[in-house]
């Protein structure tokens, strides 16, 4: 009985991570991509996202601050959403 309650017990302890790339492009035109991000962690956009496109498997939320705290903005997986000033994101939180 101890060793199967070890076995469900312990299956991972390792971060999951979305599966897929989000893309986006900075105020300044720039072109950039998240592959397979952390769940949980903060990533900076630079230069700020006047475009994204998240094609993952896990919806993000988008924020406005560099430190995922401000106006939060969901995005569901697979989908993708223009952004105008002054509700520009500046990171993105994915999980």
């Amino acid at each position: 009985m101890s060793a199967a309650l070890i076995l469900c017990t312990g299956l991972s302890t390792s971060a999951q991570a979305a599966t897929g790339e989000l893309s986006y492009r900075s105020t300044d035109g720039e072109e950039f991509t998240i592959t397979d991000p952390d769940n949980g962690e903060c990533f900076l956009l630079v230069g700020g996202a006047d475009r994204v496109s998240n094609l993952t498997d896990t919806r993000a939320t988008l924020y406005t601050d560099h430190g995922c705290e401000e106006n939060p903005t969901s995005l569901a997986s697979h989908a993708s959403r223009n952004f105008f000033p002054p509700l520009i994101p500046h990171s993105i939180r994915f999980g």
